[in-house]
């Protein structure tokens, strides 16, 4: 580590100490991210989830994301495959190679969009359909081991925090347009 530590200053401490950045799991913070030790944190915690959350899934026969879209296919109905490429704001390759497998899963099926030939419309299955449940149950799983130990107040707080920083992202990327609205439920 490079430089001088800060001192401890919570009130809980007894005498100063010295506390040197932390990253998740108590690792040492690499000295490049020392500028930016929430958005280390953030990154790691992103990964962890997602690895998380693919354990999960495996068991539903499922990729990580694959969740995501049969989400936004279960709230939306049928809906044009270009119309879920935007609204999951993913590369038209990626959204392609997704629905391939859940097609040959038997999840989803394309067909040519009545109103526009040329357009194709993505919809639910029976099969997928039955996965709702198993997908609700990983996801409700999940937040319980993730927020474990916070008070529900705290993850309210959570909540807004991270919709603030997601507001912020958007921004930067310049994508409002491309975005659907976050909520503002907190």
């Amino acid at each position: 580590m490079s430089g001088t530590d800060p001192v401890c200053t919570d009130p809980v401490c007894t005498e100063p100490r010295a506390a040197a950045p932390t990253g998740v799991c108590g690792e040492p913070l690499p000295d490049a991210a020392r500028g930016g030790p929430v958005s280390h944190t953030l990154a790691r915690v992103a990964r962890m989830h997602r690895i998380a959350m693919g354990r999960r899934l495996r068991e539903l026969g499922l990729y990580p994301g694959q969740e995501l879209m049969m989400m936004r296919l279960w709230d939306s109905g049928p809906v044009r495959q270009s119309e879920l490429i935007q609204s999951l704001g993913l590369d038209p390759s990626t959204v392609t190679k997704m629905l391939q497998r859940l097609e040959q899963c038997g999840h989803v099926r394309r067909r040519p969009d009545p109103a526009d030939r040329r357009a194709v419309l993505v919809e639910v299955t029976d099969k997928g359909l039955a996965l709702r449940t198993g997908v609700e149950g990983a996801w409700k799983g999940l937040e319980d081991l993730s927020l474990g130990g916070l008070a529900q107040a705290d993850r309210a707080e959570l909540a807004r925090l991270l919709g603030l920083v997601a507001e912020n992202l958007y921004e930067e990327a310049g994508e409002e347009g491309d975005c659907p609205p976050l909520p503002k439920n907190c």
